[in-house]
């Protein structure tokens, strides 16, 4: 009885932990600005001043506060585009008008206010001009305070103190703001890896259901065709094969249901003699060497997989009489080569995209820190090897030497 072949499923990978909470990354940004907007209202406000003035005041600040919530939380947003930079240029330049002009009437209690323009020419422009133009404005605080001649002597709202508040108010609204574009950014990442983790997650289905049901159908087919000839003469051996034929049907039925979930190891063991049975039915002579005892599971089920492949292809691509081959372990590393005769059109090389059942062999080998070679031998026989660590990649038995298995042909 033929071992049913079964198929190595790599664990899909973890998605990433979402970022902050959306009410979070917008409630955060505008209650701080929300409360510096209402500390400087009530710099603004305190002492007696003209109904004109107050309402005046109060409009501009309430300005001033809609254009830096529209930048700071329109920052998280994906246009940064030509349309985006210059919604940002927009609002620093209403920023500008309403921290300067209303100066000129408001004078001294007004002086608060720059803050906000620092903050945003810092996250708006280049990294030197932002820097230059931040400076200049907490500097023509002190200036303005100076023109005006607005400071009394021992007031607290000197232009040392104002310019002081400036520089804070800006880095607060600065770093809220950087703070809204990396939520942005994150949220972006983090729905790009999950769907590079449903297109890795498909891929790995397509290639496992490739490696599965390659294998199985080869030898069903082969056996359907054997039972044909044996039928007529030997219909004791047609039913014994008929078996076979059912139990690796049920095996590859089941393994349709389960190759979407977990990991399962390959017996090499088992593989061996599955193949081996396979090809003498298929009337190839095979002459096997395997030393495969004690592998580390990921090792051997590699091993075991590029065996099944191999079996696959000479059944397919072939017609074989002799077909030998061999498990070599030596020096840290193992080496499996199969090697055929009869070798029709090759089913393609590594590299080769359209080869897909070798390009998932060659993958495989590299994940463990080893490689694969096909192709064509100078007496006209193919050959397939791998070349395996049994230790994991990074460490003296996991490094891959090129030297040791040279290109065919």
């Amino acid at each position: 009885m033929i071992p049913p072949p079964s198929t190595p499923f790599p664990t899909p990978p973890s998605p990433p932990p979402p970022p902050m909470p959306a009410a979070a990354a917008w409630f955060v940004p505008t209650a701080v600005i929300g409360g510096l907007f209402l500390a400087n209202l009530h710099a603004t406000l305190v002492g007696p001043h003209a109904p004109d003035w107050t309402v005046l005041a109060v409009g501009c600040l309430v300005l001033l506060l809609a254009l830096q919530l529209v930048l700071t939380l329109g920052a998280g947003g994906p246009d940064r585009g030509r349309r985006g930079r210059a919604a940002a240029y927009a609002v620093i330049g209403g920023q500008a008008c309403l921290v300067y002009l209303p100066a000129l009437y408001f004078q001294h209690p007004w002086m608060g206010v720059p803050g906000y323009l620092a903050g945003s020419v810092l996250f708006v422009l280049s990294a030197k001009a932002g820097w230059l133009v931040f400076l200049a404005v907490a500097a023509s605080v002190a200036l303005t305070h100076r023109l005006l001649n607005t400071v009394e002597a021992g007031a607290p709202a000197d232009p040392l103190f104002m310019s002081v508040q400036v520089v804070i108010t800006g880095l607060i609204v600065y770093g809220l703001t950087r703070f809204r574009q990396m939520i942005g950014d994150l949220r972006r990442a983090h729905r790009a890896l999950a769907e590079a983790a449903v297109a890795q997650e498909r891929l790995r289905f397509a290639k496992d259901l490739h490696d599965l049901l390659g294998y199985g159908l080869s030898a069903m087919v082969l056996k359907a065709e054997l039972v044909l000839r044996l039928i007529p003469r030997h219909p004791g051996r047609a039913r014994t094969e008929l078996d076979e034929i059912l139990d690796i049907s049920h095996q590859a039925r089941t393994d349709l249901h389960t190759v979407a979930h977990g990991h399962r190891d390959l017996s090499l063991d088992e593989e061996c003699r599955s193949v081996s049975s396979v090809l003498a039915a298929a009337g190839v002579r095979v002459r096997m060497d395997a030393d495969g005892t004690d592998l580390p599971p990921a090792v051997a089920t590699a091993v075991a997989t590029v065996l099944r492949e191999g079996t696959a292809n000479v059944l397919r691509h072939s017609t074989a009489e002799n077909c030998e081959i061999r498990i070599v372990r030596g020096g840290g590393r193992v080496t499996a080569t199969l090697v055929n005769d009869g070798a029709g059109p090759e089913p393609g090389r590594p590299g080769d995209r359209a080869s897909g059942g070798l390009v998932n062999l060659s993958e495989r080998a590299a994940a463990l820190g080893g490689r694969l070679v096909a192709g064509p031998l100078p007496d006209g026989r193919f050959r397939l090897a791998v070349e395996l660590p049994l230790r994991g990649r990074g460490d003296e038995g996991g490094r891959t030497r090129r030297d040791r298995l040279p290109a065919p042909g």
